[in-house]
């Protein structure tokens, strides 16, 4: 047995429950089985005092703690002041 597929768009809700709410009735009547593929909207980017949480407890940028790493001071460079 040969299916043909058809892709309908819609946008739905998840609701407490953790089902799928319709925002609109589907074209089509049922009952029939479908397929369904859930795209979530990714996550706004992160703010930066929560970027910087997380630099500071990941191991990866450990080395930074080392005293050699530690190699400017507040005399270094010269004040920007941003001219918006």
């Amino acid at each position: 047995m040969e299916f043909i597929e058809k892709a309908i768009e819609t946008t739905a809700t998840i609701n407490a429950q953790r089902q799928l709410v319709l925002d609109e009735p589907l074209p089509f009547s049922g009952p029939a089985r479908v397929r369904v593929i859930v795209f979530m909207p990714e996550e706004t980017d992160i703010d930066e005092k929560e970027w910087l949480r997380a630099a500071s407890r990941n191991p990866a940028f450990d080395f930074l703690k080392k005293p050699e790493e530690d190699i400017y001071t507040l005399a270094d460079g010269r004040p920007f002041h941003d001219q918006r």
